[in-house]
Protein backbone atom coordinates (compact mmCIF):
# COMPACT_ATOMS: atom_id res chain seq x y z
CA UNK A 1 0.00 0.00 0.00
CA UNK A 2 1.47 3.44 -1.19
CA UNK A 3 1.67 5.59 2.13
CA UNK A 4 1.90 9.82 1.79
CA UNK A 5 5.54 9.62 3.45
CA UNK A 6 6.30 7.34 0.65
CA UNK A 7 4.91 8.84 -2.17
CA UNK A 8 6.67 12.48 -1.12
CA UNK A 9 9.79 10.39 -0.81
CA UNK A 10 9.87 9.43 -4.22
CA UNK A 11 9.32 12.84 -5.54
CA UNK A 12 11.76 14.54 -3.05
CA UNK A 13 13.97 11.92 -4.40
CA UNK A 14 13.67 13.81 -7.98
CA UNK A 15 13.55 17.49 -6.76
CA UNK A 16 15.09 19.47 -9.71
CA UNK A 17 15.51 23.42 -7.59
CA UNK A 18 15.80 25.00 -11.16
CA UNK A 19 13.21 23.72 -12.62
CA UNK A 20 10.87 24.34 -9.21
CA UNK A 21 12.09 27.82 -9.57
CA UNK A 22 11.11 27.75 -13.60
CA UNK A 23 7.99 26.45 -12.75
CA UNK A 24 6.55 27.82 -9.99
CA UNK A 25 6.98 31.22 -11.86
CA UNK A 26 4.89 29.78 -14.59
CA UNK A 27 2.06 28.72 -12.11
CA UNK A 28 2.28 32.86 -11.31
CA UNK A 29 0.91 31.96 -7.66
CA UNK A 30 2.99 32.20 -4.98
CA UNK A 31 0.12 30.43 -2.63
CA UNK A 32 0.92 27.02 -4.64
CA UNK A 33 3.78 24.44 -3.08
CA UNK A 34 6.22 23.18 -5.79
CA UNK A 35 8.65 20.55 -4.73
CA UNK A 36 10.02 20.55 -8.10
CA UNK A 37 9.35 17.31 -10.37
CA UNK A 38 9.95 17.50 -14.05
CA UNK A 39 6.83 16.15 -15.93
CA UNK A 40 8.23 12.68 -17.51
CA UNK A 41 8.77 11.58 -13.58
CA UNK A 42 5.35 12.93 -12.80
CA UNK A 43 3.79 10.73 -15.43
CA UNK A 44 6.24 8.05 -14.72
CA UNK A 45 4.85 7.70 -11.27
CA UNK A 46 1.42 8.30 -12.65
CA UNK A 47 1.70 5.14 -14.29
CA UNK A 48 3.14 3.03 -11.55
CA UNK A 49 0.91 3.88 -9.27
CA UNK A 50 -2.21 2.99 -11.41
CA UNK A 51 -3.59 1.02 -8.95
CA UNK A 52 -2.97 2.98 -5.84
CA UNK A 53 -5.85 5.64 -6.94
CA UNK A 54 -7.72 4.20 -3.16
CA UNK A 55 -4.62 5.55 -1.32
CA UNK A 56 -3.63 7.81 -3.55
CA UNK A 57 -7.05 9.91 -3.54
CA UNK A 58 -6.62 10.27 0.25
CA UNK A 59 -3.21 12.36 -0.09
CA UNK A 60 -3.14 15.83 1.40
CA UNK A 61 -3.07 18.54 -1.80
CA UNK A 62 -0.37 20.48 -0.12
CA UNK A 63 2.15 20.46 -3.02
CA UNK A 64 1.50 20.71 -6.96
CA UNK A 65 3.21 17.45 -7.84
CA UNK A 66 0.72 15.58 -5.48
CA UNK A 67 -2.42 17.34 -7.08
CA UNK A 68 -0.70 16.54 -9.82
CA UNK A 69 -0.34 12.99 -9.45
CA UNK A 70 -3.70 12.51 -8.11
CA UNK A 71 -5.42 13.70 -10.90
CA UNK A 72 -2.88 11.79 -13.53
CA UNK A 73 -4.00 8.51 -11.28
CA UNK A 74 -7.35 9.63 -11.35
CA UNK A 75 -7.50 10.24 -15.37
CA UNK A 76 -6.52 6.22 -15.50
CA UNK A 77 -9.89 4.87 -13.77
CA UNK A 78 -12.69 3.28 -15.45
CA UNK A 79 -15.40 5.81 -16.93
CA UNK A 80 -17.83 4.92 -14.02
CA UNK A 81 -15.44 5.31 -11.52
CA UNK A 82 -14.20 8.76 -12.48
CA UNK A 83 -17.35 10.14 -12.85
CA UNK A 84 -17.88 9.34 -9.15
CA UNK A 85 -15.04 11.17 -7.70
CA UNK A 86 -15.06 13.72 -10.36
CA UNK A 87 -16.59 16.41 -8.83
CA UNK A 88 -13.97 16.12 -5.67
CA UNK A 89 -11.28 16.48 -8.32
CA UNK A 90 -12.07 19.56 -10.19
CA UNK A 91 -12.60 20.82 -6.94
CA UNK A 92 -9.25 20.90 -5.95
CA UNK A 93 -7.63 22.51 -9.32
CA UNK A 94 -5.70 25.39 -8.56
CA UNK A 95 -3.53 26.14 -11.26
CA UNK A 96 -3.76 26.17 -15.15
CA UNK A 97 -0.52 23.22 -15.46
CA UNK A 98 -2.94 20.34 -13.42
CA UNK A 99 -6.26 21.35 -15.13
CA UNK A 100 -4.65 21.40 -18.36
CA UNK A 101 -3.23 17.98 -17.75
CA UNK A 102 -5.85 16.39 -16.58
CA UNK A 103 -7.17 14.66 -19.79
CA UNK A 104 -9.26 11.43 -18.62
CA UNK A 105 -8.81 8.99 -21.51
CA UNK A 106 -12.11 6.98 -21.04
CA UNK A 107 -14.12 10.02 -21.83
CA UNK A 108 -13.30 9.84 -25.62
CA UNK A 109 -15.55 7.02 -25.94
CA UNK A 110 -18.42 8.00 -23.73
CA UNK A 111 -18.18 12.02 -24.91
CA UNK A 112 -22.69 11.74 -25.01
CA UNK A 113 -22.43 10.63 -21.60
CA UNK A 114 -20.24 13.21 -20.64
CA UNK A 115 -21.40 16.07 -22.01
CA UNK A 116 -23.70 17.05 -18.62
CA UNK A 117 -20.64 17.13 -16.76
CA UNK A 118 -19.04 19.64 -19.58
CA UNK A 119 -22.16 21.97 -18.77
CA UNK A 120 -22.31 21.92 -15.26
CA UNK A 121 -18.75 22.99 -14.76
CA UNK A 122 -19.14 25.67 -17.77
CA UNK A 123 -21.50 26.85 -14.93
CA UNK A 124 -19.45 26.55 -12.51
CA UNK A 125 -17.88 29.69 -10.61
CA UNK A 126 -14.66 28.51 -9.87
CA UNK A 127 -12.24 29.48 -12.70
CA UNK A 128 -10.22 26.10 -12.96
CA UNK A 129 -13.04 23.99 -12.73
CA UNK A 130 -14.57 25.90 -15.89
CA UNK A 131 -11.06 26.13 -17.64
CA UNK A 132 -11.35 21.99 -17.27
CA UNK A 133 -14.21 22.21 -19.02
CA UNK A 134 -13.20 23.67 -21.76
CA UNK A 135 -9.90 21.80 -22.34
CA UNK A 136 -11.60 19.13 -22.11
CA UNK A 137 -13.63 19.98 -25.03
CA UNK A 138 -10.46 20.47 -26.60
CA UNK A 139 -9.15 17.30 -25.94
CA UNK A 140 -11.90 15.43 -26.98
CA UNK A 141 -14.49 17.29 -28.92
CA UNK A 142 -13.50 18.90 -31.69
CA UNK A 143 -14.46 17.24 -34.44
CA UNK A 144 -17.34 17.34 -36.73
CA UNK A 145 -19.43 15.23 -34.42
CA UNK A 146 -18.51 17.59 -31.68
CA UNK A 147 -18.82 20.42 -33.24
CA UNK A 148 -21.96 21.97 -32.41
CA UNK A 149 -21.37 21.06 -28.68
CA UNK A 150 -18.27 22.99 -28.76
CA UNK A 151 -19.89 25.83 -30.68
CA UNK A 152 -23.07 26.01 -28.00
CA UNK A 153 -20.67 25.61 -24.93
CA UNK A 154 -17.91 28.56 -26.37
CA UNK A 155 -21.31 31.08 -26.90
CA UNK A 156 -22.22 30.29 -23.17
CA UNK A 157 -18.97 30.47 -21.30
CA UNK A 158 -18.27 33.43 -19.08
CA UNK A 159 -14.80 33.81 -19.78
CA UNK A 160 -13.79 36.97 -17.75
CA UNK A 161 -11.19 35.75 -15.82
CA UNK A 162 -7.58 35.05 -17.70
CA UNK A 163 -7.30 31.54 -17.38
CA UNK A 164 -10.95 30.75 -18.86
CA UNK A 165 -10.67 33.44 -21.86
CA UNK A 166 -7.26 31.78 -22.64
CA UNK A 167 -9.04 28.74 -22.48
CA UNK A 168 -11.75 29.72 -24.52
CA UNK A 169 -9.67 31.11 -27.26
CA UNK A 170 -7.47 28.15 -27.35
CA UNK A 171 -10.55 25.79 -28.20
CA UNK A 172 -12.08 28.78 -30.49
CA UNK A 173 -8.69 29.20 -32.05
CA UNK A 174 -9.01 25.24 -32.83
CA UNK A 175 -12.18 25.54 -34.39
CA UNK A 176 -11.29 28.52 -36.90
CA UNK A 177 -8.38 25.92 -38.21
CA UNK A 178 -10.02 22.77 -38.23
CA UNK A 179 -13.47 24.29 -39.69
CA UNK A 180 -12.78 27.71 -41.02
CA UNK A 181 -16.97 28.22 -41.81
CA UNK A 182 -18.01 27.90 -38.66
CA UNK A 183 -15.13 29.40 -37.10
CA UNK A 184 -15.49 32.32 -39.56
CA UNK A 185 -18.90 32.71 -38.45
CA UNK A 186 -18.22 32.24 -34.83
CA UNK A 187 -16.44 35.49 -35.18
CA UNK A 188 -18.28 37.12 -37.49
CA UNK A 189 -21.58 36.89 -35.11
CA UNK A 190 -19.25 38.30 -32.09
CA UNK A 191 -20.45 35.19 -30.53
CA UNK A 192 -17.58 35.68 -27.92
CA UNK A 193 -16.46 38.41 -25.69
CA UNK A 194 -14.37 41.14 -27.22
CA UNK A 195 -11.57 40.03 -24.99
CA UNK A 196 -11.81 35.96 -25.94
CA UNK A 197 -12.74 36.99 -29.32
CA UNK A 198 -9.14 38.75 -30.63
CA UNK A 199 -7.32 36.87 -28.68
CA UNK A 200 -8.98 33.23 -30.34
CA UNK A 201 -7.83 34.99 -33.79
CA UNK A 202 -4.27 35.61 -32.42
CA UNK A 203 -3.89 31.95 -31.65
CA UNK A 204 -5.17 30.84 -34.55
CA UNK A 205 -3.11 32.80 -36.93
CA UNK A 206 -0.31 31.55 -34.63
CA UNK A 207 -0.96 28.33 -36.30
CA UNK A 208 1.19 26.60 -39.27
CA UNK A 209 -1.81 25.01 -40.69
CA UNK A 210 -3.32 28.87 -41.36
CA UNK A 211 -2.14 30.37 -44.28
CA UNK A 212 -0.54 33.84 -44.53
CA UNK A 213 -3.87 34.73 -46.89
CA UNK A 214 -5.83 33.48 -44.57
CA UNK A 215 -4.22 34.83 -41.23
CA UNK A 216 -4.42 38.45 -42.67
CA UNK A 217 -8.93 37.63 -43.45
CA UNK A 218 -8.72 36.71 -39.39
CA UNK A 219 -6.95 39.85 -38.52
CA UNK A 220 -9.43 41.94 -40.12
CA UNK A 221 -11.90 40.67 -38.11
CA UNK A 222 -10.82 41.51 -34.52
CA UNK A 223 -11.99 43.71 -32.36
CA UNK A 224 -9.18 45.35 -31.38
CA UNK A 225 -8.65 44.24 -28.29
CA UNK A 226 -5.11 43.98 -27.57
CA UNK A 227 -4.91 42.13 -24.04
CA UNK A 228 -2.43 39.54 -23.41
Amino acid sequence: MLTYEAALAALKEHQDEGYRAFHKKLLKDDSINVIGVRMPVLRALAKRWKGEWECVRAFPDEYYEVTFLKCAVAAQLPYEQLVSVLDGLVGVLDNWATCDGFAPACIAKRRAEFAPYIEKYLSDGRVFVRRFALTTLLHFYVDGEGLPFVLDCLKKVRAEEYYVSMAAAWLAAEVIVKFPSAGEKLLTERALDPVTHDRAIRKACESFRVTPQRKEALRALRCGCHKK
